[in-house]
C-alpha cells in the first residue's frame, strides 16, 4: 500500500503532525480492509476445495502459496480499479 500510495504528506512540524496521523491511519485501515478479504477468500478456498484435492500431494504447500499470491493479485488489482479507474472508492 505505501507503494501505491506514495510517501506521506511533509510537514514542518516533528513526525507526529496531523495529517501524518491521519495519513498512517487510513494506511491501517485499508491494508487491514484488504488484508481480511484475501484471507476470507483464502480460507473458504481452502477449506472448501483445496483441502480435498491436495491430500497427499508433497506440492500442497507451494499450491497454496501460489494460490494466495494470485487471490492477492485479483483482489489488489480489482481495488486499484475501483478507487483510481472508475472512481468508486
Amino acid at each position: 500500500m505505501r507503494i501505491v500510495l506514495g510517501a506521506p504528506p511533509e510537514s514542518d512540524d516533528d513526525k507526529f503532525s496531523f495529517a501524518s496521523m491521519i495519513y498512517e491511519w487510513a494506511l491501517v485501515q485499508v491494508g487491514a480492509i484488504v488484508g481480511c478479504i484475501i484471507a476470507l477468500i483464502f480460507i473458504l478456498f481452502d477449506v472448501f476445495y483445496l483441502s480435498n484435492k491436495l491430500q497427499g500431494n508433497s506440492k500442497a504447500t507451494l499450491f497454496r502459496f501460489i494460490i494466495i499470491i494470485t487471490i492477492a493479485i485479483i483482489v489488489c488489482s480489482t481495488h486499484y480499479f475501483l478507487e483510481k479507474i472508475a472512481n468508486v472508492i
